[in-house]
């Protein structure tokens, strides 16, 4: 049963999580590959969430977006003391091989109700839904395919992620763009109050999302789980 004319979901950690094995084996590739300063395994493994970090709170203040490629050479600068010349990165590549690691390891859907309190959302054909999700170090590109693989996708109207439009959450222009991909011709007089946000950031989502005048909700980083969504309302 849906209480909303659209729902908006965060991605990570809302819908899905990432697969721990993925994480590892991306932590043993840079390792491997570009460590000339010799640094542990745990070292490198501690770089990759300080840039993970770090990228996320610039972007939330900024509301712009720090791409993926600008990431990995973060963490390649950080693991060689910054001392590694970055003309011999071949950037394309090197995003082609983090790609078929996320694929090896698939992100996994953060619980078991998500799919089923999609479904419900969607059964009325009475409202519709996005994902509106901010980005790091794997692009919207490859989480649509992600999306599509777990198959969340069959239950989502349109995605937008803040590496392809150059803006990041709470960014008030990042939420208008979502309302204005709603299909009005789907919900004439679409009201603000009709339209909800939910995501695991009480500053990105929920304070994102209250700024606009739309209704949120805080899951998941706090008591309430997606399935109260279909006991909310309006």
């Amino acid at each position: 049963m849906a209480f909303y004319k659209h729902y908006s979901f965060d991605l990570w950690l809302t819908l899905i999580k990432s697969n721990p094995a993925f994480k590892q084996e991306r932590t043993q590739y840079f390792y491997q590959k570009f460590n000339t300063k010799h640094k542990s395994i745990a070292e490198v493994a501690v770089i990759f969430r300080q840039v993970d970090l770090m990228v996320n709170a610039i972007n939330e203040k900024t509301g712009k977006n720090v791409d993926a490629d600008e990431m990995y050479l973060m963490v390649i600068g950080m693991i060689n003391d910054y001392d590694f010349n970055f003309h011999d990165i071949d950037l394309d590549q090197l995003y082609i091989e983090m790609e078929a690691l996320i694929f090896m390891y698939m992100p996994l859907l953060y619980c078991s109700d998500c799919l089923d309190v999609l479904a419900k959302i969607k059964e009325s054909d009475k409202s519709s839904t996005n994902i509106l999700s901010n980005t790091g170090f794997i692009k919207g590109k490859t989480l649509k395919k992600v999306v599509k693989h777990l198959e969340i996708d069959q239950f989502i109207d349109f995605q937008l992620y803040s590496d392809e439009v150059r803006m990041s959450k709470p960014n008030a222009g990042f939420f208008q763009l979502m309302l204005d991909t709603i299909d009005r011709t789907r919900h004439p007089g679409l009201l603000l109050k009709e339209v909800i946000h939910v995501g695991d950031n009480p500053h990105a989502d929920v304070r994102g999302a209250e700024a606009m005048g739309i209704n949120s909700m805080l899951i998941n980083s706090n008591h309430l789980s997606i399935s109260n969504l279909l006991y909310d309302t309006v």
